[in-house]
């Protein structure tokens, strides 16, 4: 089964200066955090819970498909998603 993102809520995570979502496989949840460098110039670490969330917006489109190509090399239920994971 593939990895779909019907819920668009997301999170900051101030202890790990990242974003996190989920994703579902079927009836299973997925989560993920992105880590600030992967949310691009966007995003320092002194910048607000907003600057996050909307660097993780305008990025949305990629940051799920690198969530789905991570997914399917390594099946598990939490993930970080990383800078390396864009390229």
């Amino acid at each position: 089964m593939a990895l779909i993102f019907p819920n668009r809520s997301r999170s900051f995570d101030e202890a790990r200066k990242g974003v996190r979502f989920t994703g579902y496989d079927g009836m299973f949840e997925v989560r993920f955090l992105v880590e600030e460098a992967a949310l691009g110039s966007a995003v320092t670490p002194s910048s607000s819970e907003a600057a996050y969330l909307n660097a993780f917006d305008a990025a949305r489109s990629a940051i799920q498909e690198a969530a789905s190509r991570v997914y399917q090399h390594r099946r598990g239920n939490n993930f970080t998603l990383t800078a390396a994971d864009f390229r």
